[in-house]
């Protein structure tokens, strides 16, 4: 029986998926090897790797003037490589610090460029995010480095800021399941482990204009331009994630693309909040309404001794992930695209139960 995978990355993935990975396995495309023993260079591995680069174009719709890498190291590598190819001695960068992710993005730049916080929502427990007249930028601002969604906050910016500046947007945690104003951003970037397939790789979207004049005192590696030029096969690729994503990709195209996934997230989230609204205050979920997240829905019980017997209850029910992050605590159910809505009901019809069960008022 398959668990009920709550948990904030890696991500469930889909069933079909999976059984088909299996079936090739061994064998891939009558070559008598696993995909993961072929050469990068051999035409069956150069076929996969073209389907994936074309579906991620496809399916966010990601202009003609953008390039789409496919680069190691997940979006941790690239808090410090975008400052790395973006920023030079005449500007600095904004950055919206609406959780722990944003200002983990904030800090791993500072070493590569001027940065400065933009808007930080630590004063407010990381529970909201900013009205666009709210964000203070700098005259000299290169970009603004926006956060799509906190995981662990359980947080989301519905709508993205235009204040003139460029964005730079981390959607590691609801990629491809929602729009993408591509207008308004010269970076997208995300891990690829909440979404679409198992950790190890990020997924960059670069407008061309921005590689313009690349740096030339950075390692191939570290300069978005190599990646473009080489369409991420200047060295061995994270080849098992890029094949895996392919196939969840052409999954999320046959269910209807990102406004599908995105009506499926705000479905999905809607029945959690539901049954914590209704709770009586039995369940709490600190964010403000209307930036609750539609993937990563945190909550916390009465006490922290119920959360811990919640969160053991429903370990052995089959609900796996649901503890909440070391830094923050409390219960968080993680609903990215291939958790099937029968896990949320399940989960749902538990917590339910369980507050009969357990109130004291």
């Amino acid at each position: 029986m398959r668990a009920h995978n709550f948990g904030a990355g890696p991500c469930t993935l889909p069933l079909s998926v999976l059984e088909e990975v299996q079936a090739e396995f061994v064998d891939f495309a009558g070559t008598g090897m696993s995909l993961i023993e072929l050469s990068h260079r051999s035409p069956e591995y150069e076929a996969v790797h073209e389907e994936a680069l074309s579906l991620a174009r496809e399916i966010a719709a990601a202009p003609d003037d953008f390039e789409v890498l496919f680069i190691q190291g997940g979006a941790t590598l690239q808090f410090a490589m975008v400052a790395l190819n973006l920023l030079d001695s005449q500007h600095e960068a904004g950055y919206v610090v609406s959780g722990s992710w944003g200002a983990r993005a904030m800090e791993d730049a500072g070493p590569h460029g001027r940065v400065y916080a933009a808007w930080d929502g630590a004063d407010a427990g990381y529970s909201t995010m900013p009205d666009p007249d709210e964000i203070r930028l700098r005259p000299a601002s290169r970009y603004l480095h926006v956060t799509s969604n906190e995981t662990i906050g359980g947080i989301r910016m519905v709508h993205f800021p235009d204040l003139g500046v460029p964005l730079v947007g981390d959607m590691s945690s609801d990629y491809l399941a929602r729009p993408i104003a591509w207008d308004l951003f010269d970076v997208v970037y995300g891990g690829v482990q909440k979404n679409l397939a198992p950790a190890g790789m990020a997924v960059v979207y670069v407008r061309r204009a921005a590689l313009s004049e690349p740096r030339a005192d950075l390692g191939s590696f570290l300069r978005y331009a190599w990646h473009a030029e080489t369409r991420s096969l200047g060295h061995t690729p994270p080849m098992f994630p890029i094949y895996l994503m392919g196939k969840v990709l052409a999954m999320m195209k046959a269910v209807g693309g990102v406004e599908a996934l995105a009506k499926a997230s705000a479905e999905k989230a809607g029945v959690l909040y539901d049954v914590i609204d209704g709770s009586e205050g039995f369940y709490r979920n600190p964010v403000a309404l209307e930036v609750r997240s539609h993937m990563n829905v945190v909550f916390r019980l009465p006490a922290p001794e119920l959360e811990a017997r919640f969160v053991k209850e429903a370990t052995a029910q089959g609900m796996i992930g649901l503890k909440g992050h070391r830094s923050v605590g409390g219960c968080r159910a993680s609903l990215y695209a291939a958790l099937p809505m029968s896990s949320v009901e399940a989960l749902a019809a538990f917590m339910v139960e369980f507050a009969s069960r357990n109130r004291t008022d």
